[in-house]
């Protein structure tokens, strides 16, 4: 390969470990080009599956600041880039090879992290996105039912209460008149007080005395007669 070209295959694969959340390393020897259509069917929109030269690979890894690979990089390697679920392709590598046994898992990269062989193999025991999504929205709507419930309890309590004391006044009016005189106004029951039949019945006897004294004028002039006869004597 010309040094342009291997500068341009340099670039594209550090480009590729740059930008992928995990990439897988496996030996591809004695599968066949139909074999490998088919894998890289199975990765499907979550990765990209190709042949990379071991040096090549070496120098892409150390230029995108990933050490440790390169005992991995020997052989016939085909790498697997991962951009989309990680569970999800390393399913679809871990079935493949059960099926197709050329295909073996040597190690991976992940996260800053160098895998080997046996950790590649434990991703593929993940619950995959779609899953764990499932149970995250199922573990929200658990939570939030539960938030409601809380919040509507009071409010339940609350509606009981006033509907029993309501169906407590229907059954019994004076427990509403007694509340209504408890909370009177008192300027009000002064007004109501000074308006009672016992006091107007005070005021019309003041009223009553008044008007018999200036309708009997013989009070008045008795008086006078009996003032000169004491002076005669």
């Amino acid at each position: 390969m010309a040094r342009p070209d291997k500068a341009a295959a340099v670039a594209e694969l550090t480009d590729r470990l740059s930008s992928s959340a995990a990439a897988v390393l496996t030996e591809y020897r004695g599968l066949s080009v139909k074999h490998l259509k088919q894998l890289r069917r199975a990765l499907g929109e979550n990765g990209t599956y190709a042949v990379a030269k071991n040096t090549l690979a070496q120098i892409a890894a150390r230029d995108a600041g990933i050490e440790g690979l390169d005992p991995y990089l020997t052989g016939p390697t085909a790498i697997a880039f991962i951009t989309g679920d990680v569970a999800q392709v390393a399913k679809g590598l871990r079935d493949f090879a059960k099926e197709h046994p050329a295909l073996i898992l040597k190690g991976g990269y992940m996260d800053g992290k160098v895998l080997d062989a046996a950790t590649v193999k434990k991703l593929a025991d993940l619950e995959s996105r779609e899953v764990l999504l499932s149970k995250l929205a199922g573990a929200f709507q658990a939570n939030l039912a539960k938030a409601v419930y809380l919040i509507a309890a009071p409010l339940n309590q609350a509606a009981r209460a006033f509907g029993a004391l309501e169906k407590a006044a229907a059954e019994n009016p004076a427990l509403l008149k007694g509340a209504s005189a408890a909370n009177a106004d008192p300027a009000a029951a002064a007004a109501v007080e000074a308006g009672s039949p016992a006091s107007l019945a005070s005021a019309s006897e003041v009223d009553a005395t008044a008007a018999s004294e200036a309708a009997d004028p013989a009070a008045d002039d008795a008086a006078p007669t009996t003032d000169a006869a004491a002076a005669a004597e």
